[in-house]
């Protein structure tokens, strides 16, 4: 159980290390908001993480297998997410307001950041397909749904860790100074990474709906 749990947690952790809308919604959230927001963000996003062990252990990953449809209607959603939020950012460079794609517009209390992290990793394909392949990789080993769902916390420590210390990274005073001179390039760049993202999104779940 402990070599399964092990070789399954690092691939977990070099999933999350890697760039993607877990890590652009922290990012965002500290430069628009502090660090108080993004790690409330990324409180967010580790509960996800705990979501997603017990829906595979409860045979999430297998209802995906049965009926593909599903997996390719969070495709959608996911890619409409992301592409809201890249327009957002957009906007705010056409209207010349210093707003963060996270929220300067409408500031996010707690709640709205903590719910803010929770629908971005819940709506990330990339993370159901990541659960759906732990779930068959810890089965095949022989573990139980009980040992599944223990796993949860752990990708939750590593999904805080990692996405905590890019919370930490861009809340510094070097990154918000940076911010607060260079906003409009660096919303720029947020805009068309999400944009870029949920557009790939989109055109995967178009690819899956004609193959």
């Amino acid at each position: 159980m402990l070599e399964a749990f092990l070789a399954a947690w690092v691939g977990c952790i070099l999933a999350q290390a890697s760039p993607g809308p877990n890590m652009m919604a922290t990012a965002s959230a500290a430069l628009g908001q502090g660090r108080r927001t993004a790690l409330l963000v990324v409180l967010g996003i580790s509960t996800g993480s705990l979501l997603w062990a017990a829906g595979v252990s409860l045979g999430l990953g297998a209802l995906f297998a049965a009926f593909p449809l599903l997996l390719i209607l969070l495709k959608f959603v996911g890619g409409l997410y992301l592409l809201w939020i890249a327009v957002r950012s957009l906007r705010s460079i056409l209207a010349n307001n210093e707003l963060s794609v996270a929220a300067r517009q409408q500031p996010l209390g707690d709640f709205a950041a903590w719910r803010y992290g929770l629908f971005v990793v819940m709506t990330n394909p990339k993370a159901a397909l990541m659960w759906s392949a732990v779930a068959t990789f810890l089965f095949g080993a022989g573990l139980g749904r009980l040992e599944v769902v223990a796993f949860g916390p752990l990708v939750a420590l590593s999904a805080f860790t990692i996405y905590g210390f890019y919370g930490l990274l861009f809340s510094t005073g070097v990154a918000m100074r940076a911010y607060g001179r260079f906003w409009r390039a660096i919303e720029g760049a947020f805009g068309l990474a999400f944009g870029a993202l949920g557009m790939t999104l989109l055109a995967w779940g178009v690819r899956d709906l004609r193959s």
